[in-house]
This record gives structure tokens, C-alpha cells and sequence, in this order.
């Protein structure tokens, strides 16, 4: 399933091809709990001293209904984030 600001589906010109709704398959759970994940990563990533202007984090649910979060960033905040993920997982093989 596409959500909004994906291809097929740009609240404007929605293409109804690009978007599979399955019967019985809850969509808006997936999509509130990738929301809410969505709203975790955002605040995980600032206080990791990466500057969010630039981030763009989409929620959406997949084919299945389970929520997804698609993240988008500059190639300057991949940097600082990838950074910091090395920084972390050194010090977690320090406590090992």
C-alpha cells in the first residue's frame, strides 16, 4: 500500500491502480503505529544532535496492514546518522 507523499499517491493526483486495499486487512492500525514509530525515531534522531529540518519520516502501512516508516535524508544527515550508530555500537562492544 502507498500512503500519502509516495508514488501513486500524492493526495492530489491519486492513482487508484497504485493502491491495493485488501478486505479485512487493517490498515489504519499499521498506519498509527508507524505514525507513533515514526514520532520516536524523530525525537531519537534529535537528540542525537542531528538537525531533523531536512528529515522527512512517512508513515505508511504495508500490503499486509503492519505499519511502515519510510525515511528520507540528506546525504549530510546519513553522515552524522551513520556517525553515531558506529559511535553507539563501539561503546556497546566495550560493555561486552
Amino acid at each position: 500500500m502507498d500512503g500519502i507523499g509516495d508514488d501513486g499517491f500524492n493526495g492530489e493526483d491519486l492513482d487508484p491502480d497504485a493502491v491495493l486495499w485488501v478486505r479485512g486487512v487493517d490498515y489504519l492500525a499499521g498506519w498509527r503505529d508507524a505514525t507513533r514509530a515514526a514520532a520516536e525515531l524523530g525525537d531519537a534522531l534529535a537528540d542525537a544532535g542531528v538537525d531533523t529540518a531536512g528529515i522527512k519520516l512517512r508513515a505508511a502501512a504495508a500490503f499486509d496492514g503492519a505499519g511502515v516508516v519510510r525515511l528520507e535524508l540528506s546525504a549530510a544527515a546519513a553522515r552524522k546518522v551513520a556517525v553515531r550508530a558506529r559511535a553507539t555500537t563501539a561503546r556497546w562492544r566495550d560493555v561486552g
